[in-house]
């Protein structure tokens, strides 16, 4: 046999197997590989082969899990569907908190409604202070089927996407003495009732529940944290620092302004406490 191909034939089923095995990593992570419910365990239910999880709110109790790693950088994702039906007052969430007397927290939290559109609520907490909200009315109906929702963080930037789409950029600036996250931080989510500031004052309609919603995709792409220190997570051998990563591309630029110009409800830096933030102040 010519050995230049067998050679060849052998480096073809070398890269077959590899790209399988990636391609089945990320599409088959059991939920319990990187993560554990918390609270409300007879409220949350696995899945299609643990791979994806039902939370479940009701008038006795929501739900929620958190991922069993603590990061310092990475690009977090997550599939979901929110409850149907009249949510008004469930908050159904996706964040990354730390644990301290002064925490650090990125927030996607998705307001329950009767009907489109619904709302898309982002905060941030740093080193315990809150209040940099933004909202966006989805332009789908994010009960319907799944959708990807991705919390970028590194050194450079935050930046929230629906299903790929820039809907948020927060940026690390140091000269104007922007606060940033600097705490190791776990993956948390949750489904629970908040009625008042997340429904407008609107009651929720209990004859509704129970109310449901879903998860997928529990590969996590993170710098695992097992000290207090996340700077080794700044390092360039992860691929979300490298440089394409620190900012926009135009054509995502263009799709964030397109955000912001058509979907965007409510900014802190157009509020009257804008002024306690100076990322606000060009």
């Amino acid at each position: 046999m010519d050995h230049s191909c067998l050679s060849r034939s052998f480096a073809f089923i070398v890269l077959l197997v590899t790209s399988l095995r990636i391609s089945c990593r990320a599409g088959t992570t059991s939920f319990n590989d990187n993560y554990h419910v918390t609270w409300g365990h007879d409220h949350a239910l696995l899945l299609n082969q643990d791979r994806e999880i039902q939370l479940t709110l009701d008038q006795k109790s929501g739900a929620g899990f958190e991922s069993k790693m603590r990061y310092g950088s990475g690009l977090f994702h997550i599939r979901m569907k929110i409850p149907d039906k009249n949510s008004t007052g469930v908050l159904t969430s996706f964040y990354l908190a730390s644990r301290s007397s002064h925490h650090d927290e990125i927030d996607l939290e998705f307001l329950g409604n009767n009907g489109p559109p619904y709302k898309l609520h982002t905060n941030l907490y740093i080193n315990g202070q809150g209040g940099r909200e933004q909202q966006i009315l989805l332009w789908f109906d994010p009960t319907k089927d799944f959708h990807s929702y991705k919390i970028l963080w590194n050194e450079h930037q935050i930046v929230f996407f629906v299903d790929n789409v820039p809907i948020r950029v927060y940026r690390n600036n140091i000269r104007k003495k922007v606060g940033f996250p600097s705490q190791p931080m776990h993956i948390f989510a949750s489904i629970w009732h908040a009625e008042g500031w997340a429904s407008d004052g609107r009651k929720t309609d209990w004859h509704q529940a129970p109310f449901h919603a879903h998860y997928q995709d529990f590969h996590v792409d993170g710098c695992v944290v097992q000290d207090h220190n996340i700077r080794e997570c700044y390092s360039p051998k992860f691929w979300w620092n490298a440089e394409k990563y620190r900012k926009l591309n135009p054509d995502q630029e263009r799709e964030y302004r397109n955000v912001r110009k058509m979907h965007l409800v409510y900014d802190y830096c157009s509020s009257k406490s804008s002024s306690r933030y100076p990322e606000c102040h060009k």
